[in-house]
């Protein structure tokens, strides 16, 4: 298990160049598996979760070359089912959450796909269903081994058809898209999630021969077409990471400019951080965080206090709420954060609390806290990861303490964020990675 030893207390300054997103990635890494033609994928992060859905690629018999640190060309023309029902197989899908997004395009080029119950964070429930009922309304047969713990879905021919999602889920919209464009007939996807992801696969794809309508809104239409062929895609940059470096550029009174940001696909993120009362400048495609002693949360018209909750998009994403609580413990204010999505994500609070934060969990999905305003610095204290969130933000939380802290169970950090710890020293800070 690896650590980090963080020197708390130290400003940071500079630029930051915020990585590939790691969930558009994961989208559409899979969905190179839908045409036998090559595609070239460019800015996919070189993080863990990234690199093990790579790696299962590869086992699947998908010709793999990496051009540069972080492009790579993906041909899948001789894939080897047989992979997918090995002891290898149910080992290395269930390390990765996105490995469920294998179904969708196996299930439509191949007639059949299967997966293992994926792994990942540890929030909460997480279910499948939004998935699977979509495989079946488009024809397919389902099968869960409950021993095994493994999923299976198989079709002669898929039909298009209408089909109301019972909920926006990014990862079963995803999914059922895939599933959707090599579909006999026409498809209808409503209560479809729209997050810029979703748009970039969509577009992809569209790129590839596709015929995909209603990009961008929550009603897509889809026209199967017979095959797919190859094309080039540059993922977005990552807004978890960027909204990341805004809560560190917060918590550490620093001053950072966070480089091509893609602000018209950033949503609530920079409007949530504004009500914290940070500061923040567009300047061209780039985000200025100029360094503040103090920021005051702002109130809602009425004087109640604000809540910060997340919700589909365009509202405010559940990734950040773990760094917009920790950036309010050093506010001017109070704030609720409200987690809907998920019910173990705030049960990291314990550690600010030992780290003299005043947090209240009042249930397993909101917490108030009553912000210090940089009056008393945190503790140093000694802390494990429990998500890649969650350890991000106890990152940012040892980067303003006052003294050394240690956070053990730094892979899942790793999970999301690429060479974090190199990156943070070129800006000023104070971090030593352990292994």
């Amino acid at each position: 298990m690896g650590t980090f030893k963080i020197e708390g207390g130290h400003q940071l300054n500079g630029e930051i160049i915020p990585q590939g997103a790691k969930n558009e990635a994961l989208q559409i890494l899979n969905a190179t598996l839908l045409t036998p033609e090559k595609v070239q994928v460019n800015n996919i992060p070189d993080i863990k979760d990234v690199n093990k859905l790579i790696f299962i690629l590869g086992e699947l018999g998908v010709k793999i070359e990496k051009l540069t640190a972080n492009s790579y060309t993906f041909q899948a023309d001789e894939i080897n089912l047989n992979y997918l029902e090995s002891e290898d197989f149910k080992n290395d899908g269930s390390q990765l959450r996105g490995s469920i997004m294998l179904v969708g395009p196996l299930l439509a080029r191949f007639g059949k796909g299967f997966i293992p119950k994926p792994g990942g964070d540890k929030i909460g429930r997480r279910r499948l269903d939004t998935h699977f009922e979509g495989f079946i309304k488009l024809g397919a047969t389902f099968r869960y081994d409950e021993k095994e713990f493994f999923y299976g879905v198989e079709a002669d021919e898929l039909h298009g058809t209408d089909m109301l999602l019972d909920e926006a889920s990014v990862t079963g919209t995803a999914n059922i898209i895939m599933a959707s464009v090599l579909a006999k007939g026409k498809t209808s996807i409503y209560n479809a999630a729209c997050e810029p992801y979703i748009q970039q696969l969509s577009n992809m794809l569209n790129s590839m021969g596709a015929k995909i309508t209603g990009v961008g809104s929550n009603l897509l239409k889809i026209e199967g077409v017979k095959s797919l062929k190859g094309c080039e895609h540059t993922i977005l940059p990552d807004m978890i990471e960027i909204g990341s470096w805004i809560g560190m550029a917060a918590m550490t009174q620093s001053e950072l400019t966070i480089k091509n940001v893609s602000w018209e696909n950033l949503g609530q993120i920079p409007n949530v951080f504004r009500k914290l009362g940070i500061k923040l400048e567009k300047r061209n495609d780039d985000i200025f965080i100029p360094q503040q002693d103090s920021y005051e949360v702002q109130s809602y018209m009425d004087g109640s206090i604000l809540t910060v909750a997340d919700a589909p998009w365009p509202g405010f994403t559940p990734d950040l709420l773990s760094i917009v609580l920790v950036v309010a413990t050093q506010a001017k204010g109070s704030v609720l954060i409200h987690q809907k999505m998920f019910e173990s994500r705030l049960f990291f609070v314990d550690k600010l609390i030992d780290m003299g934060a005043q947090v209240i969990l009042c249930d397993p999905h909101r917490a108030t806290v009553i912000g210090n305003d940089h009056q008393t610095a945190l503790r140093a204290t000694t802390m494990t990861s429990p998500d890649i969130r969650a350890g991000i933000s106890l990152l940012i939380a040892a980067l303003s303490a006052d003294g050394v802290s240690t956070i053990h169970n730094i892979e899942q950090i790793d999970r999301g964020y690429e060479n974090i710890d190199q990156r943070l020293r070129d800006i000023g800070a104070k971090i030593t990675r352990i292994n």
